[in-house]
């Protein structure tokens, strides 16, 4: 290969880029080199071929296989470009069905049906002649202020790595590579802002933030990587070669390729400013372990004049070149016969609509009912349906979905999948009500002037469903999505005094929050009663917030929501979702996957907290959440008893641990059945509770199961004052109860023989 053959097979090219902005100051960067002259020599990948614009499937299709042809007779070398594109809600193109956010992944703890899910928009993405996805996003959520929340899976850098790694597995057996991101330290970034400096210590990173990478690619095989655009202690992890070779490849064996993410090399230079000129941050990022320049040719065009120039090693290079055309030949690109176009395409048949409404039923938490919920369906009733996201289309669906991330820039051009609204679902599911509609006020807007009308017919109506929520979008498009950071984490706009007027109506009001972060709601939300953290009869257990406590908190000032139900952009068949846990035709069984803030001034926190990282007597602050991770009621009650652990277990064995789960209510659910653990004596501070294992469970009214976990003792691992990461021996506190405060039944072990387990 010459070497601007080697070059061209490190590059993407936008071919549709226009002006719109659906990447980071993607306005400005728009590439000067024509597309016949980027692919003279070849190229790497093509960019978003699908999904830049409205373009019909099968007629894009037919392009990309001539375009392939043609690179295959008459490039010297005759090598098909890998073609990428963003899967993060389903594949990002027009007509392709759109799935719950991975928020609401985390939120429904189900690992197999985000694994068939990824089967599913893998199958898509395959028909297409697509070969990478960009996705799944493995940041862990620090601060619920940032904007990318909303494609983030939990908290928990176990929910994270286990419903990641399943979506890896899922996008990957149907021969679609995943890519990891962004690798790493992004969602840490200073108070929530995009691209802000991150300001941790290599411990933090160590035990909650590199794990679910190091899963996705030991346990899920994950075939690429991107980076994290932010800077960690001043070095841009771009130019890092401490994680992009050393962890990722040296210590855990990735054998892929590593992709920059958008514009992210020559931001070594106009960003973080390490850089002088392209050429310096070509060199900069290739030699610290970016294979890969995307999404259009810019700093890595100067790749071949460094090297035939001395500044470059010519090994770096070729090191870079073997691993792209590694990763065609293993997609079978090298052979390819692009001979036979599509025929006929569908994105979005009923099987695929069918797992985004499981997914979307099983992740959303009902964060509290005094009864009210279900709704009796054949009753005929009044139902007022009020709020900015009660007929909104757009309000189901995240950031990266097609709909908010590209139509928008098409207005008038209908999305090509059906979306019903939660407004036309409850209409459908409640078809002997009288349902009237009413928006109250907009999602961002100031305007009061349609309260008064929205509380006219709460008054006339035996009750309301409010919906209320985000829109999500990018760089200011929206309350929520990339570039959209926060300082507050109240509602936007006037939703909350919307939701606090129809409350004052004395009608029932449920309400339906609809959003891509949590936000503080502890103005419509019972208070927790019990051990205060999950316990006694408002826990993740059961549904009964008896109707005497509503009329404790309304004594004590508080008026609030007869019942509230959360949900995290549920995708296309969210309406109906909804509409079927408010009849009860299915019974909700989502767990909150982050913790429900009390305030934006508490932030960043975690339930990953050390004693003094919660409420104590020395300070006047306090962080606790009004909700728990972990938490979320159901239609039934639960209980959990006969915790056993064995008491020694040793580093390289694994924890075996059962409990019995009760169904002690009078209808069928599912229980999130989850195992905590603490370390009681440590060499450094560890957290109050960490989630070592969780299952889904789903029983009979008035029936049990002995639920099994065994979870290796790695799990526990830390790292330590030395640096190293092992498992330390000590006693560990166990228990199991409806989130992570709530410690139900417990039991103890002891670790022995600790050993290293990062060296």
């Amino acid at each position: 290969m010459t070497l601007e053959e080697k070059q061209a097979q490190l590059m993407g090219f936008w071919v549709d880029q226009g002006d719109e902005v659906v990447a980071p100051m993607s306005g400005g960067k728009k590439s000067s080199t024509r597309y016949e002259e980027a692919v003279a020599d070849g190229i790497g990948h093509l960019t978003r071929v699908y999904g830049t614009r409205p373009v019909d499937p099968l007629e894009r299709a037919r392009w990309l296989w001539a375009e392939q042809r043609r690179l295959q007779q008459e490039t010297r070398l005759g090598i098909p470009a890998l073609v990428h594109e963003e899967c993060l809600t389903g594949l990002a193109a027009w007509q392709a069905a759109t799935f719950p956010t991975p928020l609401a992944w985390g939120a429904s703890f189900d690992a197999d049906l985000v694994e068939e899910m990824g089967r599913a928009i893998g199958s898509s993405m395959r028909a297409l002649g697509i070969h990478q996805g960009l996705a799944p996003v493995l940041d862990v959520i620090r601060d619920p202020r940032w904007g990318r929340v909303d494609e983030c899976i939990a908290e928990d850098p176990l929910v994270v790595g286990v419903i990641g790694t399943a979506y890896v597995r899922g996008l990957q057996s149907e021969g679609v590579h995943a890519t990891l991101k962004h690798f790493v330290g992004y969602s840490a970034s200073q108070a929530g802002r995009n691209h802000a400096p991150v300001h941790l210590g290599r411990r933090e990173i160590e035990d909650v933030l590199l794990p679910p990478f190091e899963m996705a690619i030991r346990e899920g095989g994950a075939r690429s990587v991107m980076n994290s655009y932010t800077d960690i202690d001043g070095v841009p992890v771009a130019a890092d070669p401490y994680y992009l070779d050393e962890v990722l490849r040296g210590r855990w064996g990735f054998e892929g390729v590593v992709v920059s993410d958008y514009f992210a090399v020559d931001f070594l230079r106009t960003m973080h400013r390490i850089a002088a000129d392209r050429g310096e941050a070509a060199a900069l990022a290739i030699s610290a372990g970016i294979d890969v320049e995307l999404p259009s040719p810019d700093a890595y065009t100067t790749l071949a004049g460094q090297v035939r120039a001395g500044a470059l090693d010519a090994r770096v290079l070729d090191r870079a070149v073997a691993r792209v055309l590694s990763q065609k030949e293993k997609l079978g690109l090298l052979d390819a016969d692009f001979s036979r176009e599509p025929t006929a395409v569908d994105l979005d048949p009923p099987a695929h609509r069918a797992i985004a409404r499981r997914l979307a039923e099983e992740s959303v938490v009902l964060l509290s009912n005094d009864g009210i919920l279900p709704l009796d369906p054949s009753a005929r009733q009044r139902i007022a349906v009020i709020g900015p996201n009660a007929d909104s289309a757009e309000a189901l669906m995240g950031c990266y979905s097609f709909v908010n991330h590209v139509l928008v820039h098409h207005p008038g051009t209908e999305p090509g999948i059906a979306l019903p609204t939660v407004l036309q679902s409850i209409r459908e599911e409640f078809p002997h009500a009288d349902i009237v509609h009413s928006p109250g006020c907009a999602v961002e807007s100031a305007d009061r002037s349609a309260l008064p009308a929205a509380v006219a017919e709460a008054e006339a109506a035996d009750v309301a469903v409010v919906v209320v929520g985000d829109r999500a979008g990018l760089f200011g498009r929206g309350t929520v999505g990339e570039g959209n950071d926060v300082e507050s984490l109240d509602l936007p706009g006037i939703q909350r005094d919307l939701v606090e007027a129809v409350i004052a109506t004395g009608t029932p009001v449920v309400l339906v929050v609809m959003t891509g972060r949590p936000y503080v709601l502890d103005w419509a939300l019972p208070a927790l009663r019990g051990d205060g953290a999950g316990g006694g009869a408002v826990t993740g257990l059961g549904a009964v917030n008896s109707r005497a406590h509503a009329a404790a908190d309304r004594a004590a000032g508080a008026v609030p929501a007869a019942a509230a139900l959360q949900t995290f952009f549920p995708g296309e068949e969210g309406g109906p979702a909804v509409a079927a846990l408010l009849s009860g035709r299915a019974t909700p069984s989502g767990r909150l996957p982050v913790s429900l803030p009390r305030s934006a001034g508490a932030q960043p926190f975690s339930y990953l907290r050390p004693v003094l990282g919660g409420r104590t007597d020395v300070t006047s602050a306090d962080p606790t959440p009004v909700r728990p991770f972990g938490y979320g009621l159901s239609y039934t009650t639960f209980s959990h008893e006969e915790l056993t652990a064995a008491d020694v277990v040793g580093v390289g064995a694994d924890l075996r641990v059962t409990v019995r789960v009760r169904n002690t209510g009078s209808r069928t659910g599912t229980d999130v059945v989850q195992l905590y653990a603490h370390d009681e004596v440590a060499s450094v501070t560890r957290p109050l509770a960490q989630l070592i294992g969780f299952q889904r469970v789903t029983l009979d009214a008035g029936t049990s199961q002995v639920v099994r976990f065994e979870v290796p003792a790695a799990r526990l691992s830390f790292t330590g004052v030395d640096g190293v990461r092992r498992v330390e021996p000590g006693r560990i506190r166990l228990w199991v109860g409806g989130s992570c405060d709530h410690e139900e039944t417990t039991a103890m072990a002891e670790i022995v023989d600790g050993a290293a387990l990062n060296r």
